[in-house]
This record gives C-alpha cells, structure tokens and sequence, in this order.
C-alpha cells in the first residue's frame, strides 16, 4: 500500500473535530434570537465545528479516495464510541466532597452525561456513520462521472446529501430517546442542515486550495473506477 505523508495528520484532526463537537452539542443549545418563516435558529453548540469534519472527509474521498476515507470513518467512529465509554465510566465514579460543592454529579450529568447517554451516544454514532459514508460515496461517485472536473459540484452535492442524512437521523433518534424534546424537532433539523451545508459552501475556496496542495504534495489523485464500496469492508 502507498505511504503518505499527510494522511495520518488529518486522520487526527478529523477525529478531533468529531470529539469536540459532540462534546459542545451535549453541552449547549444557542439561540441566535433569528428566525427563518417562523422557525427559531437555534442549534446545539456542536453545530459551529461539526461541518468541518464534512470538510475532512471531502478532502480525503478527493485526495485518496473512498478507501483511504473509509478506514478514516471507522477510525472517528471507534473513537467517539470510547469517548462515549469513558464519560460513562466516569459518570458511575464517586466524585470528591469539594467537587460536588461547586459542581457536583447533577451538573456532570446535565452537561458530560448527555455525551455518555444511551439515546446520544447512538444518535451520535449512527448519524455520523450514515452521513460521513453518504457524503464520501457521493463524492467519489461524481468524481468518477465528472472526470475529476467542477470540484465545487461534487463537494457541495456530497454535502447535501451526507448532512441531510446526518441531521436528520441525529435528531430523529436523540428526540426518540429524550435528548430533546419533539417540540425542537423542526427547529433543529432545519437550523442544524442550512448551518451545516452553509459553512461547506462558505469553505469551497479553503477545500479547494487544500486538495490542491495535497495533490501536489502526496502526487495522488484518486479515483475510485474499480473501488468496493462496502463499508463494512476495511
């Protein structure tokens, strides 16, 4: 197998986009006090850096193709799924008599414990699992048709499917375990997606400058003609 010398730098930026942003979407809703025909803005906080990973992994479907990217997805999903472990590991322990003074287990469970919740942790992993495979299999599908030209096309389309996957499999799920209460549904959904896709159209110039230095920089430009797009398969 080929040996980059950036692959695995993104790989750990990309997981680390994953954890932060699903620690910040347990930890706060913002409400931007707007509207859009009626429908507040308002968004779990994870929502500000969670598009970016979207961006990661057009740039390494682009760049290395669906294989490299889907050994990446699995790599971001055994993550969060320790992340998840651990919190709840952490959630059983004893907390000290000063800690539970000026914190305390009601506002670990309140803020961390979401992130180690039954209903969040399988919203979290399911929505990204569907979405990040969604977003890469159409990139790498299109690149294929459109012989690798009109990279704006094929970013924004892959995004447009994989976030609408993501959000709403997301907040379908984390309504049906009680993570959020039905009556934010539209609100979430509505605000979540247009946030997202904004943010990857907003980035189109950042997505293509970085593929183009990492074309030149790894000589690789992938494209998946013969590739087995199992996702199951590593």
């Amino acid at each position: 197998m080929k040996t980059y010398r950036y692959l695995d730098l993104i790989m750990a930026l990309f997981v680390t986009v994953l954890l932060v942003s699903n620690i910040a979407s347990s930890a706060k809703i913002v409400d931007w006090g707007l509207n859009l025909f009626g429908v507040p803005l308002a968004f779990d906080a994870g929502t500000l850096l969670f598009p970016i990973s979207y961006i990661f992994g057009d740039i390494l479907t682009e760049v290395y193709g669906y294989r490299a990217s889907r050994r990446v997805i699995w790599a971001g999903f055994f993550s969060l799924a320790l992340a998840a472990g651990v919190f709840a590991l952490v959630g059983t322990l004893p907390g000290e008599a000063q800690w539970q003074q000026y914190a305390g287990d009601a506002a670990y469970r309140a803020i961390l414990g979401g992130i180690s919740s039954g209903g969040i942790v399988l919203a979290s992993l399911m929505a990204y699992w569907a979405g990040e495979f969604s977003n890469s299999f159409t990139l790498a599908k299109l690149k294929v048709l459109t012989r690798g030209r009109w990279l704006w096309l094929r970013t924004l389309s892959s995004t447009l499917i994989g976030q609408l996957v993501d959000t709403v499999v997301f907040v379908v799920i984390a309504s049906r375990f009680g993570v959020f209460p039905w009556g934010l549904f539209l609100t979430l959904t509505v605000t979540n997606y247009l946030f997202k896709v904004g943010v990857e159209a907003i980035m189109t110039p950042v997505t293509y400058a970085v593929v183009g230095a990492l074309k030149r920089l790894e000589h690789e430009d992938f494209y998946d003609r013969e590739t087995n797009f199992n996702p199951f398969r590593l």
